[in-house]
């Protein structure tokens, strides 16, 4: 459990649930007490209680005069065999339903639980915390592709290939730019499938070993930056039940016709208002973005590669 930032109770309390779910201590058998919990992992008697508290509020353990807190008999079928039942696929395939339908901030151990059918202490047998989740989440989204490539085709195939699949993942799952910090990524197994394949489609271009990485990290912030976009997008729809096109020709429709601010932004004006270029005004497609803003990278990466290559060492 260590680097986990789930609170010390909360992390015993997940370790005695799974010594009752595995039938460790079978039900009617004796919990360890506050002191016995204290002297194995470390901790005051506080903490200890705390953790105690944990397993009676979800009904595992039970107090029974003169016996003292014992398992609770499984009466509870959905937390018996259900709950014996759950695989590590299946609280990650339902975190996934959740974040894709109600956002990453939806994304609880207890809403999860509730999808699964279980106490919310009996998915720390397959998770240690939220923390461990969210990374467990995206990594499993991301062994959906197999990122397939033609080891034969042109860089530039490969790259498109690659980052219009990527495209497709933030898509179909806009909170996954949430879970990989640009400057603290996690260690993602299938995520760096995809990252080691982008640098072997770099590799034939010669550049610099510091450059050839850079590019493939902006390559892959243009992806998770810009489909971030969307996962924010649904959260204001939600909150406002104004359109992203409403809300903007609320804020700047009116001054269109302004002639002090046309006067203050000549260009913006060129392009937008009555009688200008754009007149039918702009509809943003974040797909066509996408691929504009892709191309123009990898167009770059290559002019840069041939003047380097011009340049010589």
């Amino acid at each position: 459990m260590a680097g986990s930032t789930e609170p010390t109770y909360v992390r015993i309390a997940a370790e005695l649930t799974r010594r009752i779910d595995q039938a460790e201590i079978a039900p009617g058998g004796k919990v360890p007490s506050t002191r016995q919990i204290a002297q194995e992992f470390g901790v005051a008697l506080a903490t200890a209680t705390k953790a105690l508290d944990v397993l009676r509020a979800g009904g595992l353990v039970i107090t029974r005069p003169r016996s003292g807190t014992v398992v609770a008999p499984r009466t509870d079928t959905s937390r018996g065999s259900g709950a014996k039942a759950l695989t590590r696929r299946q609280v990650l395939a339902e975190a996934v339903a959740i974040a894709d339908a109600e956002g990453m901030d939806a994304v609880s151990m207890r809403a999860v639980a509730g999808r699964c059918g279980v106490a919310p202490m009996s998915l720390y047998r397959f998770v240690e915390g939220k923390d461990e989740l969210v990374a467990a989440m995206a990594d499993s989204v991301y062994a959906a592709s197999p990122f397939a490539l033609d080891p034969d085709a042109p860089w530039r195939e490969r790259a498109e290939s690659l980052g219009r699949e990527l495209w497709r993942l933030h898509r179909d799952h806009p909170w996954l730019g949430r879970t990989q910090p640009l400057t603290r990524p996690m260690l993602l197994p299938n995520l760096l499938r995809f990252g080691d394949r982008l640098l072997g489609a770099l590799e034939g271009l010669g550049l610099p070993p510091k450059t050839q990485f850079d590019m493939h990290v902006l390559l892959y912030n243009h992806v998770a930056g810009l489909a971030a976009n969307i996962e924010r997008e649904d959260e204001a729809m939600s909150l406002t039940g104004v359109s992203a096109e409403e809300w903007t020709d609320r804020q700047y429709v009116p001054h269109f016709s302004d002639d002090v601010f046309r006067d203050r932004f000549p260009h913006v004006a060129r392009l937008f208002g009555p009688t200008s270029l754009l007149a039918d005004g702009y509809d943003m497609d974040i797909d066509e973005l996408f691929e504009l803003g892709f191309g123009l990278l990898l167009d770059g990466i290559e002019a840069y590669a041939q003047r380097q290559a011009r340049m010589g060492p």
